[in-house]
C-alpha cells in the first residue's frame, strides 16, 4: 500500500503519473490507451479450465486488491469452445465446461467492475484442435459482441500456410463492424513482424515472440527479442512480449520481481497467469506495486529499451512523461553484482537528482548516478529525476566483489565497498561479512570506516578459508551500515559462492563432468541423451540429420550451461545442431553460442532441422567460467531440441 510520505515525495519530485482509463467511445484500435492489465488462463491452467476457474477468479481479483491495483480484465484462454458449431454456425461454449455460457459469465464479471476476454484463432482450427475463426470472421465477432465480451486474443494456429495481414485485418473489420469496443490482441508469435503492420489494420497489441514458459531462461529470452522494435510502440499499440508468470513457481522472488520490472519499462500489458485464488502474500506483493505499475501505464513517448549490454548485465531505460527516468538495472550472472548507470547516460541535466526505488520505497540524493547491488537473476528499479528539494540521504550503495566459483581448498578473497553517489557525506561507516558456514574470515570483525566523502567509495577486503577441502554450493552475506544526513542505513547483500573440483587434465567430455548451472527451457538437460519431451532420462540417442553419437549433451533452446574452467583449459570444440527427434514434420531452429567469462567467443547461424551437424569450437585461454547458450533462433522454442554432440575440452 502507499505510504503517505512515499507519495507525497513522489509527487514532489513529479514522477509517478496514471495514464487515464481507456474510453468505450474510443474506435478500434484505440481501445487501450494505457497498457492492458488482467489475467488470462493460459499459463497455470491450460485446457483444465470451467466457469466456475473464471467466476472465482473474478472474485479473486477483486478480494486480493488486483483490481483495486489496476488488473481489470479477465481472460479466457484456448478450451472454451465446444467440438463444433451450432446448426447455424455460430461458435458456442463447452456445455460440460461452461454450461452457462459466455454471456452470463461476461454478466458475472462485469458485476464485478472487470471486463470478460476471449480466445480464437485467425486459422481453422484453435491449437487445441477446437473450432476457430478463419472464414467465420463477421458471424464469431458478432457473437463475441452480442455475449459483451470486452477483450479478444486472436492466435495463429490453424491457417493453412496463409500470410498473416489479411487474416487478422478480416477480424479487425469485423470486430468494427460490431459496434462493441473489444480490445484487439493480435497472437501471432513475432512471426511475420507484426510490430510493422498489426497497428495499421486496427490492433491494440501485438505479440512479438513465441509463447513465454516458467523459466528464468524463457523471460530472458523474450526479452532479448524486444530489442530494436520499442519505435513501434504508441500509446494505444503495444508491443506484447507475452504474459506474466509471477507466481507459477518456475521464478524465484529475485526473478519475478525483474520479470515484472522488465514487463513494466517496457509498457507490456500486465497479464498475470497465477492462480489468484491462492496467490501468496510475497507474489501478490509483486503484482501489485504501485509504484512498478505507475511506470507501466506512463506514456512518456516511447517504451522501455536497452540502454546498455555489458554481458552479465545491463541497463535499461524508460522516459516519464514528468521528464524523469525510470531505469532498470539488470543482472543476469550467478551472483550478485554492482551495476551503475549516469544520469547523463539517461539523457538527464543536473547536479542534484532524486533517486527512487520502487521495490524498496526509498528515495536517495545522487550527484548525479543510479547504482545498486543486484542479486543474481535479479533487478533493481528506479525512478530518477532532477531534484530541488530539501537535502536527502545520500545514495550509497554495499558492492560486493567476489568470485561466483571457486576451486576446492582455495582461499577466496572478497571486497566491499560502499559507494557514496550523494551530495554528503557517509559517516560512521562499517561492513561486514559472515562467511559460509565451516569456513572463517580474515578479518573475523567488521571494519570501520570513518567517512566516505560524496562521489567517494572505500573499500575493504577480506579473505575467506575453507574448513574443509569438499566441493558444494555455500551462502554468503555481506552487511553494512552508515549515516548520512542523520539518517541511519543498513545494507545487505547475499551471494552463492559454488566451489567445484578442477576438471581433469587432458581431453574430456562435458557430459562426464559436474556443470556449475544448467537452465532448460523443457525439462533438463541431458547427458549423452537427447532433450526429449517430459523428464530426466526420457530422451533419445543424440541423433543430428540421421549421424549418432554416443556422447554430448541434449536441450531444448532457450538453454544455458556452465562449466567452472578455472582458466586451466584451452579448448572447447562440438559438432552442433537440432536433433532429428523434432523431423520431419516440426521446424525446429536453434542458434548455438559459447561465452567465456561473459563474452561471445563463438557462435552458429540458425540451424534448422534436417541439417547437418556443424563444428563449434572456441579458445578457451584464460577463461574461469564456460558457458554454452542454445537460442530459439528468434522465432519461437517449438521443436528447439538441440545438441551439443561430442562436446569436449582439453585443460
Amino acid at each position: 500500500m502507499w505510504r503517505a510520505t512515499a507519495v507525497a515525495l513522489a509527487l514532489t519530485a513529479g514522477f509517478l503519473i496514471g495514464g487515464p482509463p481507456a474510453s468505450a467511445a474510443q474506435a478500434p484500435g484505440e481501445l487501450a490507451q494505457t497498457p492492458p492489465m488482467g489475467w488470462n488462463s493460459w499459463n497455470k491452467f491450460a485446457c483444465d479450465i470451467d466457469e466456475e476457474l473464471i467466476r472465482e477468479t473474478a472474485d479473486a481479483m477483486v478480494s486480493t486488491g488486483m483490481k483495486a491495483a489496476g488488473y481489470e480484465y479477465v481472460n479466457i484462454d484456448d478450451c472454451w469452445m465446444a467440438p463444433t458449431r451450432t446448426a447455424d454456425g455460430r461458435l458456442q461454449a463447452d456445455p460440460v465446461r461452461f454450461p452457462s455460457g459466455i454471456k452470463a459469465l461476461a454478466d458475472y464479471v462485469h458485476a464485478r467492475g472487470l471486463k470478460l476476454g476471449i480466445y480464437s484463432s485467425a486459422g481453422l482450427h484453435t491449437c487445441q484442435g477446437l473450432p476457430a475463426s478463419l472464414g467465420n470472421e463477421e458471424i464469431d465477432a458478432q457473437s463475441f459482441a452480442d455475449w459483451e465480451v470486452d477483450y479478444l486474443k486472436y492466435d495463429n494456429c490453424g491457417h493453412p500456410g496463409l500470410p498473416g495481414i489479411p487474416r487478422y485485418k478480416a477480424m479487425a473489420d469485423a470486430l468494427a463492424k460490431t459496434g462493441r469496443p473489444i480490445v484487439y490482441s493480435v497472437c501471432e508469435w513475432g512471426s511475420e513482424q507484426p510490430w510493422l503492420w498489426a497497428d495499421g489494420i486496427g490492433a491494440d497489441l501485438w505479440r512479438t515472440t513465441g509463447d513465454i514458459s516458467d523459466n528464468w531462461s524463457s523471460v530472458m529470452s523474450l526479452l532479448d527479442q524486444q530489442v530494436g522494435i520499442e519505435q513501434y510502440a504508441r500509446q494505444s499499440g503495444w508491443n506484447d512480449p507475452d504474459m506474466l508468470e509471477v507466481g507459477n513457481g518456475g521464478l524465484t522472488p529475485d526473478e519475478s520481481r525483474a520479470h515484472m520490472s522488465l514487463w513494466a519499462l517496457l509498457n507490456a500489458p500486465l497479464l498475470a497467469g497465477n492462480d489468484l485464488r491462492s496467490v501468496s502474500a510475497a507474489d501478490l506483493a509483486i503484482l501489485t506495486d504501485p509504484e512498478v505499475i505507475a511506470v507501466n501505464q506512463d506514456w512518456g513517448g516511447r517504451q522501455g529499451s536497452k540502454l546498455r549490454d555489458d554481458g552479465a548485465t545491463e541497463v535499461w531505460a524508460k522516459p516519464m512523461s514528468s521528464g524523469g527516468v525510470a531505469v532498470v538495472l539488470l543482472n543476469r550472472d550467478s551472483s550478485a553484482r554492482t551495476i551503475s548507470a549516469s544520469a547523463a547516460s539517461l539523457g538527464l541535466a543536473g547536479r542534484r537528482f532524486v533517486v527512487r526505488d520502487l521495490w524498496a520505497d526509498t528515495s536517495r540524493e545522487s550527484s548525479g548516478v543510479v547504482r545498486a547491488s543486484v542479486p543474481s537473476h535479479g533487478a533493481a528499479m528506479f525512478v530518477v529525476a532532477p531534484y530541488r528539494g530539501p537535502v536527502l540521504a545520500p545514495l550509497v550503495t554495499l558492492g560486493l566483489d567476489v568470485a561466483a566459483y571457486a576451486k576446492t581448498g582455495a582461499n577466496v578473497p572478497a571486497t566491499l565497498t560502499l559507494f557514496n553517489d550523494g551530495t554528503s557525506a557517509a559517516t560512521s561507516a562499517s561492513v561486514s561479512i559472515t562467511p559460509p558456514s565451516g569456513w572463517t574470515s580474515s578479518p573475523a570483525g567488521p571494519a570501520r570506516i570513518a567517512a566516505v566523502p560524496p562521489r567517494g567509495s572505500a573499500a575493504r577486503t577480506f579473505t575467506l578459508t575453507p574448513g574443509v577441502a569438499a566441493p558444494g554450493e555455500f551462502d554468503l552475506a555481506v552487511r553494512g551500515s552508515w549515516t548520512g544526513r542523520g539518517t541511519v542505513a543498513q545494507a545487505e547483500v547475499e551471494s552463492k559462492l559454488v566451489v567445484v573440483d578442477p576438471l581433469p587434465e587432458g581431453d574430456s567430455y562435458l557430459s562426464d563432468v559436474p556443470w556449475a548451472f544448467a537452465q532448460n527451457g523443457w525439462g533438463p538437460a541431458e547427458r549423452d541423451r537427447s532433450n526429449g519431451e517430459q523428464g530426466e532420462g526420457d530422451g533419445n540417442p543424440l541423433t543430428i540429420a540421421g549421424q549418432t553419437w554416443a556422447k554430448g549433451i541434449g536441450v531444448h533452446a532457450v538453454a544455458s550451461l556452465g562449466f567452472f574452467t578455472g582458466g586451466d583449459c584451452s579448448r572447447f570444440a562440438a559438432m552442433v545442431g537440432v536433433d532429428d527427434e523434432e523431423a520431419p514434420e516440426n521446424r525446429g531452429s536453434v542458434a548455438f553460442e559459447v561465452w567465456g567469462d561473459g563474452v561471445l567467443l563463438a557462435k552458429t547461424p540458425t540451424l534448422l532441422v534436417n541439417q547437418p551437424a556443424v563444428p563449434l569450437s572456441a579458445d578457451l585461454t584464460g577463461v574461469d567460467l564456460l558457458e554454452l547458450r542454445a537460442t530459439d533462433g528468434g522465432d519461437g522454442v517449438t521443436s528447439d531440441h538441440g545438441d551439443w554432440a561430442d562436446a569436449k575440452v582439453s585443460c
